[in-house]
């Protein structure tokens, strides 16, 4: 079962409403729950055999809280922006690899298909590509961090 079969099924259960579902082969098995039917939150914890030990990841750093006026301000501003959003679950990467250079940088020209960053998820390395034209205008993950299916990742000017 490669990512995009996971990410359908994934988008299968949180729009059947239902609150589990399992899907075991002889090397694979994956368990996707919803804590309430027709929540929009979806979970899922895929469960590989025969693999190495993998180290603990850092805890993500906690956000501090921002003033109510402060975010109705960057609401209204980022109204007008396109977002590019994470189409899995994985570890977010600015860089093809630690000796190269970013991507992309605020300020730069996207167009349609160009490579943004690189979510890496099980050992595998995809490329993310922007879906619209235009300019970026923030970067709204750090490098190296975790990501969740869904998650804004880039603010892009279409103008």
């Amino acid at each position: 079962m490669d990512i995009k079969d996971i990410q359908n099924l994934i988008k299968f259960v949180s729009k059947a409403e239902v609150s589990e579902v399992k899907y075991k082969t002889k090397d694979f098995e994956i368990t996707i729950k919803t804590p309430l039917a027709g929540s929009d939150a979806v979970y899922a914890q895929p469960a590989v055999y025969h693999t190495a030990p993998q180290a603990v990841a850092a805890p993500a750093p906690v956000a501090t809280p921002v003033a109510p006026s402060e975010k109705a301000e960057a609401a209204s501003d980022d109204s007008k922006y396109v977002t590019i959003k994470s189409p899995m679950i994985g570890t977010f990467y600015r860089k093809p690899s630690p000796d190269k250079d970013v991507f992309v940088n605020v300020g730069d020209e996207v167009s349609v298909g160009k490579v943004v960053c690189v979510i890496e998820a099980m050992k595998l390395f995809n490329q993310i590509e922007s879906e619209i034209s235009g300019k970026i205008v923030k970067i709204l993950v750090d490098d190296a961090t975790p990501v969740e299916y869904d998650q804004p990742l880039f603010l892009v000017d279409p103008s």
